[in-house]
């Protein structure tokens, strides 16, 4: 069922998140003043339109409304380079995944843990249980501890992809020929979903992504048991 929530962000799951909707709440903030303003300065025009003929050819406004863009913008641009560098910085990663686009469907390898390879498919419709999502579940989850910083490098093997989570506010392009990464903690256990956010062909919409976020404990298990597979 559709709510007023659907058009609002997700909830954040990762401290990359949490910036991103400050950030939105900032800019947002910003842009409802300068909406405010503008809106009361054109009705009052429009209804005193002889009491402010000056604002025509007054020299000091012209300059009030050339530097005040300029601040704002200045404020809105500091916050936002500060969080293009925390988004791209890669620092002391204790788990490393690579991911693989593919036309559809995605690969992950755990190569820090013997090489774990494994294929990433949506579920079907028909093959669906009551307790999957629609669309939205795989076969095989990406598994990672919570409170651990992991960096995904993430390619492709034919076309452009997109690597997306936006709970966790990920998202990087997967490459053909190029290898590009991103770092992110996840704040607490659950299940986490994306898609692919590049129109990558004919089944763009049918290759999502499925992190689920679990104990060091129940990680180390889950180790254990795919190296003996």
């Amino acid at each position: 069922m559709t709510t007023w929530k659907n058009f609002w962000l997700q909830d954040s799951a990762s401290p990359l998140m949490e910036q991103l909707s400050y950030f939105h709440d900032h800019t947002l903030m910003i842009l409802l003043i300068i909406t405010i303003l503008v809106s009361q300065l054109m009705i009052s025009l429009f209804f005193n339109k002889f009491k402010h003929r000056f604002l025509l050819e007054g020299q000091m406004i012209e300059i009030i409304w050339t530097i005040l863009p300029t601040i704002t913008l200045i404020f809105i641009a500091i916050p936002s380079l500060r969080l293009i560098y925390i988004l791209d910085e890669v620092n002391n990663p204790m788990i490393t995944i690579k991911t693989i686009g593919h036309q559809w469907y995605w690969s992950y390898e755990y190569s820090d843990f013997n090489n774990i390879e494994f294929d990433s498919y949506m579920i079907p419709t028909d093959e669906l249980n009551k307790f999957n999502f629609r669309l939205l579940d795989v076969d095989n989850r990406i598994i990672i501890p919570f409170e651990t910083n992991t960096r995904m490098l993430v390619t492709a093997a034919d076309v452009i992809h997109s690597w997306t989570i936006p709970s966790l506010g990920v998202k990087i392009d997967a490459t053909p020929g190029r290898l590009n990464q991103i770092s992110f903690i996840v704040n607490h256990s659950g299940l986490f979903f994306g898609q692919c956010s590049e129109i990558c062909g004919a089944n763009h919409s049918f290759m999502p992504i499925v992190l689920e976020s679990i104990s060091h404990m129940n990680f180390t298990k889950w180790i254990f048991k795919m190296t003996k597979i």
